[in-house]
């Protein structure tokens, strides 16, 4: 069985109380997913920006690739 493709989303927000958040990330499914997670944290807060992450896209398991690159390093 293998597990749905996770990709890495950075939010901008702005708090309930005016405060501006950057760099916020959350993992999901999707965009929608990761939105659900963020307003699950802070409620009432209002999306200024969300990009997905570069290079940040997994699937269930590292490749051989990906950990010869870490071992690489």
């Amino acid at each position: 069985m293998q597990l749905p493709s996770m990709v890495k989303f950075g939010f901008r927000i702005r708090t309930r109380h005016g405060l501006v958040v950057e760099n916020l990330s959350i993992q999901a499914r999707d965009e929608a997913d990761a939105e659900r997670k963020l307003r699950q944290m802070y409620l009432y807060c209002q999306i200024l920006d969300c990009v997905v992450v570069p290079g940040e896209r997994r699937t269930g398991s590292p490749s051989f690739e990906d950990i010869v690159s870490l071992l690489n390093k």
